[in-house]
């Protein structure tokens, strides 16, 4: 059900500062979600909503003259306990699940904590676990370990253990951000069931058309201070991502005809059982392939292959001419190839480690001393030329890579595999968890990579960032390459209609 605008709101907030050490995080933001309301909360990273998400929840204390006002009840000081007593939940990124209990230990974890031991669990919570999820219409096995489910199944796990304990009020950080499409959609079916239960949802996303088809309004959060407060109706991706940077940014295409310039990678016949069938793709010198489809097509486990992370069962591949056959990543570095996962956290990425360390770490060779150990002097000249190089905003290049954003994370990436001087980049998804301020910034510097003659295959399963940064775009389906597409002579909701049909 829509949310009533004459209703009592579930959570109001005047006035809210934050301050940590002479840095203001948030600076007098008003925000508002009515009962049964979807809300989304938009910014890029750093602007604040993680602040007033942890003001909301008790975790973090606001600055003097900040009005809280939660369910109707004006509210002097909010801690965690009260937070939660009153029906305040927070689903977020890491979703803070046990993937050795069961699916219903999960769900009932809360009420299970000093209360009985676990073998008595069973007969005491059982039902209560399986009505709740019958209030969301999901069918899961509660004996089910939560380790062996996927991502999209474990949401569901963290809704439910919200409801167990009579949320009103869920706040979910990037709750798609791991999903397929069919999975998004599915997810996105159980919020609408929670707003139609009277339940108050806070949606944050950086996937603006999700934001866009859940919402009904949305409050846009700029480097610490309120932006505005929208409704959804009538917004445009393009109004939204301008609202949230303070910037114009560029949608157009920028497709270029590359046609004529020599071929550095060809795939012919390629074939892995199960994942992809009889795939044959041509990059050029200076030329952006994109490469599109459903999650699940077969677009990561064709990547896998070229550069020898798997082993084709069938097809060749030649690099600038020469037949090539990769038994590992180190060959196909080798070869100058280099691959940017989109599993930037666990594959990209050592996260306790230094910035300069992540970068320097595919070229270690090229920082040797003679006497074979690794040069400071010659591992900082690297580093400072492509933190300058892809003005990748740090505070010391010894911080741990953990503590910069999501787009500044991806520079470094870019920046490790750069370093190795490829002729072939393949970025997998490379603005999964990227803010759309920081993803143009990425953009600008693949098509400058490519009009430097880097040749690039772009994997993504948004069709709007292939349209505008790719030179071709070919469709994946079901492991095999069933269209080939000219930005310049097509557009994104036409394509979009033949991958989605």
């Amino acid at each position: 059900m829509a949310s009533d605008p004459d209703k009592a709101p579930a959570l109001r907030l005047r006035n809210v500062s934050k301050t940590f050490g002479g840095v203001k995080a948030l600076q007098s933001v008003d925000f508002e979600v009515r009962a049964g309301e979807v809300h989304c909360l938009a910014g890029e990273n750093g602007c604040g909503k993680s602040t007033l998400i942890k003001i909301v929840t008790g975790v973090y204390t606001p600055d003097p003259g900040a009005e809280i006002q939660l369910f109707g009840e004006d509210v002097a000081q909010i801690t965690p306990t009260r937070a939660r007593a009153m029906g305040i939940a927070v689903i977020w990124q890491d979703l803070a699940l046990f993937p050795h209990m069961t699916v219903a230990e999960n769900i009932a974890f809360d009420e299970m904590v000093g209360t009985m031991p676990r073998l008595a669990f069973g007969g005491r919570y059982k039902g209560r676990v399986r009505a709740v999820l019958d209030r969301l219409n999901v069918p899961l096995d509660l004996d089910a370990r939560l380790g062996e489910l996927p991502i999209a199944q474990r949401q569901i796990v963290a809704i439910a253990r919200a409801l167990m304990g009579d949320a009103r009020l869920v706040f979910m950080d990037e709750p798609t951000a791991s999903l397929t499409q069919s999975e998004t959609d599915a997810l996105l079916d159980v919020v609408r069931n929670l707003s139609a239960q009277g339940i108050a949802v806070v949606f944050v996303s950086h996937r603006l058309a999700e934001v866009l088809d859940i919402a009904e309004r949305v409050t846009v959060v700029r480097d610490g201070k309120l932006v505005g407060v929208y409704p959804t109706e009538g917004m445009t991706q393009y109004r939204l991502g301008e609202l949230m940077t303070g910037a114009q940014l560029e949608y157009t295409v920028t497709a270029r005809d590359r046609s004529d310039a020599e071929p550095v990678l060809e795939v012919e016949g390629l074939s892995r059982g199960g994942e992809f069938h009889d795939i044959d793709l041509t990059i050029r010198r200076g030329e952006v392939l994109g490469l599109t489809g459903l999650i699940g097509a077969g677009r990561t486990e064709l990547a896998h292959a070229l550069i020898g992370m798997t082993a084709a069962d069938a097809g060749s591949v030649r690099l600038e001419g020469r037949l090539v056959r990769f038994h590992s990543i180190r060959e196909a570095i080798a070869h100058g190839i280099a691959y940017v996962s989109e599993d930037r956290l666990s594959l990209g990425l050592i996260q306790p480690q230094s910035i300069s360390d992540n970068t320097v770490i595919s070229v270690l060779g090229r920082i040797l001393n003679r006497a074979g150990l690794i040069s400071p002097e010659r591992q900082s000249e690297l580093v400072r030329y492509w933190i300058n190089e892809l003005a990748i905003k740090i505070g010391s290049p010894e911080d741990a890579v953990s503590t910069l954003s999501g787009g500044n994370q991806q520079r470094v990436v870019l920046a490790k595999w750069l370093a190795t001087q490829p002729r072939l980049l393949i970025l997998d998804s490379p603005t999964v968890g990227v803010d759309v301020g920081a993803r143009a910034g990425i953009f600008r510097i693949v098509r400058q990579l490519a009009e430097e003659g880097l040749s690039i295959l772009l994997i993504s399963d948004e069709v709007s960032e292939v349209m505008f940064n790719a030179d071709r775009v070919l469709h994946m389906a079901d492991g095999r390459i069933v269209g080939e597409y000219d930005p310049r002579q097509t557009d994104v909701p036409e394509l979009e209609a033949r991958i989605y049909a």
